[in-house]
């Protein structure tokens, strides 16, 4: 369990560089210049989610089974990733309605995910695998909107167009990985 742990506080530690410590990232970012800044900061990401799949690995050789939740859950965490999926498309789709009411699909889309692998599994390691995106998530989206709101930040929508295509890839992306990537990479088939 220590390298599931050691893998969520550098992993989501990094990644809340902008909330807990932005004066600090700003220093960094000047003193170290923009590219090697985002070379580390990638390279302490991509090594904490090493550590977290790793980590996750062994634990679920050993599993410390806290509940058992019915076999319903597995349905309604599909139709939650589902959604997540598309969240997180649309944050990479330009001027989408969903991005303009929502400011940060992406986090939104994290902490659905989240919180549907919550709801299906019991054991520790997937209460602190997704318990700690679901408070990060949770964490940096309020940080964020405060951030926008005291910067007047708003996204424009560009149209039904937009959130057509976030919606279409999200939902192709959402059934190749839950039909065919889940088990390939997770080893768990998430419909049955």
């Amino acid at each position: 369990m220590f390298i599931l742990v050691l893998g969520l506080v550098i992993f989501l530690g990094v990644h809340s560089t902008r909330v807990l410590a932005e004066g600090w990232r700003l220093q960094q970012v000047e003193r170290l210049g923009e590219r090697r800044w985002k070379g580390l900061y990638t390279l302490a990401s991509l090594s904490g989610l090493a550590l977290i799949v790793w980590g996750f690995g062994l634990a679920r050789h050993q599993p410390v089974v806290l509940w058992s939740p019915p076999a319903w859950t597995r349905h309604v965490a599909a139709l939650l990733v589902l959604v997540a999926f598309v969240l997180v498309t649309a944050a990479y789709v330009p001027g989408t309605r969903i991005k303009a009411a929502i400011g940060h699909p992406m986090l939104a889309g994290v902490k659905v995910w989240a919180l549907a692998h919550l709801l299906a599994n019991g054991t520790l390691a997937d209460l602190l695998l997704f318990g700690s995106f679901l408070l990060w998530a949770v964490v940096a989206f309020v940080s964020s909107r405060r951030r926008d709101r005291a910067a007047g930040t708003s996204y424009p929508a560009a149209g039904l167009g937009r959130d057509g295509l976030a919606v279409v890839v999200g939902i192709v992306a959402w059934a190749l990985f839950a039909h065919f990537g889940h088990r390939w990479l997770i080893g768990v088939d998430p419909f049955t």
